[in-house]
């Protein structure tokens, strides 16, 4: 089924001015824009942009001011280094951390003060919102893990010894160090002797390993800290993905557990202006990583906790109150984009349901963060296919979405904007499927060109109007290719049955998804069915391997990075093992045998002909070397054209710029060879 959906706006503009094409150089040169705080008045937003420094191999980043009703930027900050933890203070004060230590400055960026001097640096720091105390996180030292924590006189000794699970996560190894949360009294700069709230604890707060100062928060009357941990260690940890929602009094010095019996995800907690509500956003089932995320309100005065979102057919992905605490603002995903919604809460706080949800903004875009309200006014972070992250506004009756900052600008005026399509594909079992197609700048219906389906990660995130420094549609459709993205199975913002369904299901429907996709845009007559490729990494990663096995000679070149080739091998090495435990099960268990048959890769190697790039990272231990190495020496074997491109230093992802460009550079290299 075709029901093509042009972003006309694009189209136009495309078709009018001759441009230059997105290339990697410049793709590693656009400010990465995030909002950091809003002025005590509401009229000024503070933002971040940091800029890439290819030869030194590293980025800066610097604040800036802009009016909220627009108007030119100031810089506010230029000493080397990642200002965060933005906050504004009394006395006409912005406060932010540099270097592990809390600085404070006028709002206009001048008088800059390095307030702090603590021993060894603070990481993700919040003063209280009385001011009196400050809230930091820092590593300590719980367990004995190497051969001099065990023996002392062995000091070159370089031994690590485990007796349990978690060994390593995600691209470190397990050293004995937790982060803990701290907090201490503070007086214009001056710190008095930290407490760890979490004591002996071997536990992590934030997150590993991408949690944040979203899971530490003050309360607001500056008299309890609110932190998110995970209270499980070794096999426990590994195969569980509860964590809780604690309150420490720093007055009693105890702690409780506000999420007590809520067994999966507990994150994000967040106060209502007065204080008298806390909101989280929760999942159900502990081990699955990708259950419906709800919104959760509790009532501080009798600890009545309510699912607002419950009946609601969907999930969240972040949330905040209104400034007058009558609404919840979230963020879902909806059909392919990320939008802005609110819950109208009602006087008995029991009886909102999915009825009293709205959804805000409509449009071909993706509203990523929410940063500030000012009166009818919320400052958000904004994507699209074509455009990096930049700061808008929304007005919250009417939904209109205006751009507030242009970082930018300059360099998207130079190049041609790629033409989207939005495409309705029938699947083999009758559903309709979501499908982006992104077309080359300077596309003429008449050509044929060569053609990418791009397979996406996860499994279970969304295909939306995301802006990648790394799998960038823009800059694959700049190249000439027509890039083909699918909502497959598995995907958020279809509803939560489409969204599980992929669990213990990874090579059944959702490839026939991935190939329902090609087949329904090869149909098209500027679509060269001779030159197809497939790419992806992670789940995506997996997805070439298996495709690259049950194909039938659709596809002419392979990417796959970082995928899953052989899924014994790789549960019996990866990490988190409730991601492997809810998706695909243990291998000796008999119930898990017809995944282990028919949807690992590695079963189908008798059936690889097909030219294949193969990209792995050295310390990714989520999917560890052994699959990349696997999946190359198969081709290599079967005398299969096939290279291998391998990053030692870098995980699942690729974060260096030098690297990042290599990688980039390979890519469509490989490409151009095979394509």
């Amino acid at each position: 089924m075709y029901k093509p959906f042009l972003l006309t706006g694009l189209l136009i503009s495309t078709m009018a001015v001759a441009q230059d094409k997105m290339t990697p150089e410049l793709l590693w040169q656009l400010g990465r824009v995030s909002g950091e705080a809003l002025s005590a008045d509401g009229k000024t937003v503070i933002y971040g942009v940091s800029q890439i420094n290819i030869a030194e191999n590293k980025g800066e980043k610097n604040l800036y001011a802009i009016p909220l009703a627009g108007g030119t930027p100031k810089q506010l900050t230029q000493t080397p280094g990642a200002e965060g933890d933005v906050a504004v203070l009394p006395g006409n004060k912005i406060g932010f951390s540099l270097k592990g230590q809390w600085y404070e400055m006028n709002t206009d960026g001048s008088n800059p003060v390095q307030k702090t001097n603590v021993d060894g640096g603070m990481q993700n720091i919040r003063i209280s919102p009385d001011g009196k105390h400050i809230l930091f996180s820092k590593e300590v030292k719980v367990k004995k893990i190497s051969g001099s924590d065990h023996y002392p006189d062995l000091t070159k000794s370089n031994v690590q010894i485990y007796d349990n699970l978690n060994y390593r996560h995600w691209d470190t190894w397990e050293d004995g160090n937790f982060s803990h949360v701290f907090y201490a009294t503070y007086n214009n700069g001056e710190v008095g002797t930290p407490i760890d709230i979490m004591a002996e604890e071997p536990y992590d707060c934030p997150q590993m390993p991408s949690g944040g100062p979203e899971d530490m928060i003050w309360s607001q009357d500056g008299k309890s800290v609110i932190y998110v941990c995970k209270k499980k260690y070794g096999k426990e940890y590994a195969i569980s993905t509860n964590t809780d929602i604690y309150e420490y009094n720093l007055d009693t010095k105890a702690t409780r557990n506000l999420s007590q019996g809520m067994m999966g995800y507990d994150v994000s907690p967040t106060f209502s202006p007065d204080g008298k509500y806390l909101t989280w956003l929760s999942m159900a089932r502990d081990g699955y990583e990708a259950d419906k995320n709800d919104v959760i309100i509790m009532d501080r005065a009798t600890g009545t906790i309510t699912n607002l979102t419950k009946g609601w057919d969907g999930t969240a992905a972040s949330s905040r109150f209104s400034n007058d605490g009558k609404k919840i603002y979230f963020l879902a995903v909806i059909k392919g984009t990320e939008q802005l919604l609110e819950i109208s809460l009602q006087k008995n706080i029991a009886q909102t349901t999915e009825k009293h949800i709205r959804q805000v903004t409509t449009g071909d875009f993706d509203i990523n963060d929410m940063l500030a309200q000012s009166g009818n006014t919320l400052v958000v972070s904004r994507t699209d296919m074509n455009h990096a992250a930049e700061l808008f506004t929304v007005d919250l009756q009417k939904g209109a979405v205006t751009p507030l900052t242009s970082v930018n600008k300059a360099s998207y005026d130079k190049i041609g904007m790629c033409k989207i399509e939005k495409r309705w594909v029938k699947t083999t079992d009758g559903k309709d499927m979501l499908t982006w197609v992104i077309f080359p700048p300077d596309f003429d219906p008449a050509k044929k060109y060569p053609t990418l389906l791009y397979c996406q990660g996860g499994p279970q995130s969304a295909v939306s109007q995301f802006y990648s420094y790394r799998w960038n549609f823009q800059l694959m459709a700049s190249q000439g290719y027509i890039v083909v993205a699918p909502n497959r199975r598995g995907m958020p913002g279809h509803g939560v049955e489409w969204n599980a369904s992929i669990s213990k299901d990874w090579g059944g429907q959702p490839i026939k998804d991935y190939l329902s996709a090609i087949d329904d845009v090869s149909k098209e007559s500027y679509v060269d069915k001779s030159r197809l490729g497939a790419v992806g990494a992670s789940y995506g990663g997996y997805s070439v391997y298996m495709l690259a096995g049950v194909h039938e000679n659709r596809f002419k070149s392979f990417i796959a990075h970082d995928g899953l080739f052989d899924l014994k091998s790789w549960y019996g090495t990866t990490e988190e093992l409730w991601f492997a435990n809810w998706d695909i099960g243990a291998y000796w268990d008999p119930a898990n045998a017809n995944a282990y048959k028919h949807f690992n890769p590695s079963e189908y190697a008798n059936k690889w002909n097909t030219p294949i790039l193969i990209i792995q990272g050295g310390i990714d231990f989520r999917v560890p070397i052994e699959q990349g190495l696997q999946a190359f020496q198969l081709a290599q074997l079967k005398g299969i054209k096939s290279k291998l491109l391998y990053f030692p230093e870098e995980n699942h992802w690729v974060l260096k710029p030098q690297n990042a460009l290599a990688w980039q550079r390979e890519f469509f290299n490989w490409l151009k060879e095979t394509l």
